[in-house]
């Protein structure tokens, strides 16, 4: 049997230590939920500017994640997120076949949107525990920091989405960076600075993700980019998935 170390590249090993810490945040809200509710104070309305709270860090985290998709960066950051970039994009040496190009986008979009609707389905769910009082703000955030955990879990566990988008792996994924999309649309109920700013950043993201999937089609696809190839990856995050590994 193989070694387990002979398959984790140093991406996934970064990766698992991103979980770890964001496991020891959901933890950390956990206990400021029971311990020190006052805390998710700055949640309401304009009150982020009042006082100084944990949560004014835990907004800079998610922020400067969520930047991180919009700049092209060399800092073991997943293929997956980052093929939107032409820097990343190795285009094959035989001739690009358009007509299939297009048949995978018209596919995969399909089945991203069919996402879509099952998360706005759980948003409109949370929303309306929220607004008929059966969870507070601060219950909010938490689903959210819950939700925060899922996405690494997808990632480096399993993910249910793939069940619905057929991709191999998250390095193919069509809906790769929809992660802070899905992350905090369903706290919009909220309506405070906190929510608002946190929802439209994840979703001038997922616009700059969707308008780049259409103009530059052939960077989301393993035939017309070399570098999404099963032979080329580096990332090994989807281990449970890559035949290769399994050799």
């Amino acid at each position: 049997m193989q070694n387990i170390t002979d398959t984790t590249s140093k991406t996934r090993g970064i990766y698992i230590l991103r979980l770890v810490g964001r496991i020891i945040v959901f933890c950390a809200l956990i206990y400021l939920f029971i311990f020190h509710q006052d805390t998710f104070d700055i949640v309401e309305g304009w009150r982020f500017f009042e006082t100084f709270s944990p949560l004014h860090l835990l907004w800079l985290i998610w922020m400067w994640d969520m930047l991180l998709q919009l700049i092209p960066v060399k800092a073991h950051i997943s293929i997956g997120s980052q093929k939107v970039f032409e820097s990343f994009f190795r285009p094959i040496k035989e001739k690009v076949n358009y007509q299939n190009l297009k048949h995978y986008i018209k596919q995969t979009t399909k089945a991203a949107y069919r996402v879509m609707i099952l998360w706005l389905a759980v948003t409109g769910v949370v929303s309306v525990l929220y607004l008929s009082g059966t969870i507070n703000r601060a219950a909010m955030i938490l689903i959210a920091a819950f939700f925060y955990v899922c996405d690494l879990i997808c990632v480096l566990v399993w993910c249910p989405f793939r069940l619905i988008m057929k991709n191999k792996c998250c390095t193919t994924c069509r809906i790769f960076n929809w992660d802070h999309f899905m992350m905090f649309f369903p706290i919009i109920a909220v309506n405070s600075f906190f929510s608002w700013t946190l929802v439209l950043m994840s979703v001038f993201i997922w616009g700059v993700w969707e308008f780049c999937v259409f103009l530059y089609p052939e960077r989301f696809w393993e035939n017309s980019n070399m570098a999404l190839l099963c032979s080329e990856c580096s990332d090994k995050l989807c281990t449970q998935y890559c035949r290769k590994l399994r050799r």
